[in-house]
């Protein structure tokens, strides 16, 4: 039996799929981390370095939400403050600044909405990370790994290639938060699903995302070496490119035509 669009936004959220961190630890050597964005404080909810891909020096950064209910609470359940984001920022200016390409992985149900959040200015940190993303000289690879939440997720995946696991979701908002909404009952969130168009397969067909992992073993060593080797080939592809800030405006011209992107 095929799985519906709210199946597939369980199994995004379920607790046992690798998170950020995880790819971390089996796809890159000698992870490096860094804190904070030197305006406020470190987030938790981002987690991102220096490492090696193979022999390839690379920008890792990676939205994080735990495994536990405790590692859950401490990383604020993968949803990211202000500074969390420009930490992200601060890196891959860095990133530029050194010649080295940036992989992201986006796991997140969307930016953090708290009080604080909006006083120290979460839509300006998303809008900044947009406009410089569009202008980073480097390569950018993201990789949608569980929820891709609105702006929160957008903020990391304004990317020369953008790719998602084949069960993984990427909408504006949540099915429950457009079924309350547009119904007033968060109890419709199946039906709202159905219409978001959330799924890889809809992303796809849009032109949003480039290439659909399969989960097939999923967070064994085979699956991460396949991955490991694709990153490498498309590094290799992105780092000869002589036009690769056209062509990214270019990509995120296209979105939305309709038309399936083989």
């Amino acid at each position: 039996m095929a799985l519906s669009a709210y199946d597939r936004v369980k199994l995004a959220r379920g607790g046992k799929r690798p998170t950020g961190l995880d790819y971390i630890r089996n796809l890159f050597t000698n992870f490096y981390e860094f804190h904070g964005d030197r305006r406020f404080g470190d987030d938790p909810a981002i987690v991102g370095g220096i490492a090696y891909l193979r022999n390839q020096p690379v920008t890792v950064i990676a939205i994080e939400k735990g495994h536990s209910a405790k590692e859950r609470a401490a990383r604020n359940f993968g949803a990211p403050n202000p500074e969390g984001y420009r930490k992200a920022l601060r890196l891959m200016k860095q990133a530029e600044k050194f010649g080295r390409p940036v992989i992201c992985f986006v796991d997140t149900s969307g930016a953090f909405c708290g009080i604080g959040a909006e006083e120290r200015g979460q839509g300006q940190a998303i809008a900044e990370n947009l406009l410089e993303l569009s202008t980073l000289c480097v390569p950018v690879i993201s990789i949608l790994i569980g929820e891709g939440g609105s702006g929160g997720a957008l903020a990391l995946a304004l990317a020369d290639r953008v790719w998602m696991l084949s069960n993984a979701v990427y909408s504006v908002i949540s099915p429950e938060g457009c079924a309350s909404i547009l119904w007033k009952d968060a109890a419709q969130a199946e039906t709202a699903a159905a219409s978001l168009k959330l799924t890889a397969e809809d992303a796809k067909s849009l032109g949003i995302v480039e290439e659909i992992l399969s989960e097939k073993d999923l967070g064994s060593q085979s699956f991460y070496d396949s991955l490991q080797e694709r990153l490498c080939e498309e590094i290799r592809t992105l780092s000869m490119e002589t036009e690769l800030l056209e062509k990214r405006y270019e990509r995120f011209r296209m979105i939305g035509k309709c038309r399936r992107r083989e």
